[in-house]
């Protein structure tokens, strides 16, 4: 197995190893629990377990669709705006001096393979990568941030720009936060999964048209300092949740603007980690 890949299904946790699914709980004889937000308050000691487990060939194999939220009770969900080089090249906007933080409801978060409910005519993508922190903490040094970071994960902050931008100053939080508006997943996976963590691309399809495509050494503020700044104001807890920003090609920078629309499936893959893929329902039009 190339690092752990930790996700969830049938309402357990479950490992992901050679297209199989190893029920955590059953596999460990109850020293784990089949509660990913444990496994996470404890991820070195499980990382360490789990990278010895191999299937025994019984195992249900992977299907897209037996994949659930693989983090269901966070804390704090953060968002970042404005983070991606060329998405402030192609706004028009200077780079931002610090990180633009914003919160996302939990209440938002929706599993890999979710319908998305769309609340209006002028919903968005954004194609992010999900940092999962494993190690709670406050004033983190960007130097030791990645010793507590879990993993990663694929997300998409979906957006209504309507009620974002329906006054000043904008209502980020809520224009973010409607049902199934933060779909992560495939899994968390692990920081060892990757040759280099900083440079991974990653790039969001409607109906199979690639619309954003990108690689996540853009940041304008990596992982780290994102770890740095936030926990100087916010203290981290195990299963705390930060997307990161959203690279170039959103469709309300396009000429002619391009919004999502009911039937529209919106598929985000990142480099090492996999893909979501969700279908939007709702108004539209």
């Amino acid at each position: 197995m190339n690092g752990v890949h930790m996700s969830r299904a049938g309402g357990r946790a479950v490992l992901e190893a050679d297209g199989r699914l190893i029920d955590v709980e059953k596999r460990s004889g109850g020293r784990f629990s089949s509660d990913p937000m444990s496994l996470l308050a404890h991820w070195e000691a499980f990382t360490e377990w789990a990278r010895t487990q191999r299937p025994h060939g019984t195992e249900p194999a992977i299907e897209e669709n037996m994949l659930e939220l693989c983090v269901p009770r966070p804390r704090s969900v953060f968002g970042i705006g404005v983070n991606y080089r060329d998405h402030v090249e192609e706004a028009g906007m200077e780079l931002p001096k610090y990180p633009m933080v914003f919160a996302k409801f939990p209440s938002c978060l929706a599993g890999p393979t979710a319908d998305i409910p769309l609340t209006s005519n002028r919903v968005d993508w954004e194609a992010e990568l999900v940092v999962v922190i494993g190690k709670g903490g406050e004033r983190i040094a960007a130097k030791d941030a990645l010793k507590h970071v879990a993993g990663f994960c694929v997300g998409q902050d979906v957006s209504d720009r309507r009620q974002q931008f329906s006054d000043k100053p904008p209502q980020f939080s809520l224009g973010k936060s409607a049902k199934a508006y933060g779909p992560i997943g495939p899994s968390v996976v692990s920081l060892d999964s990757f040759s280099n963590p900083d440079d991974l691309a990653i790039s969001c399809d409607l109906n199979g048209e690639r619309v954003q495509a990108s690689r996540t050494s853009q940041m304008i503020f990596p992982v780290p300092e994102l770890i740095a700044f936030i926990s100087k104001w916010c203290e981290l807890a195990p299963g705390d949740l930060i997307f990161t920003g959203t690279p170039g090609g959103t469709g309300a920078v396009r000429d002619p603007r391009r919004y999502l629309q009911p039937g529209e499936v919106i598929t985000t893959e990142i480099e090492g980690i996999g893909r979501i893929r969700n279908r939007c329902t709702g108004q539209g039009a």
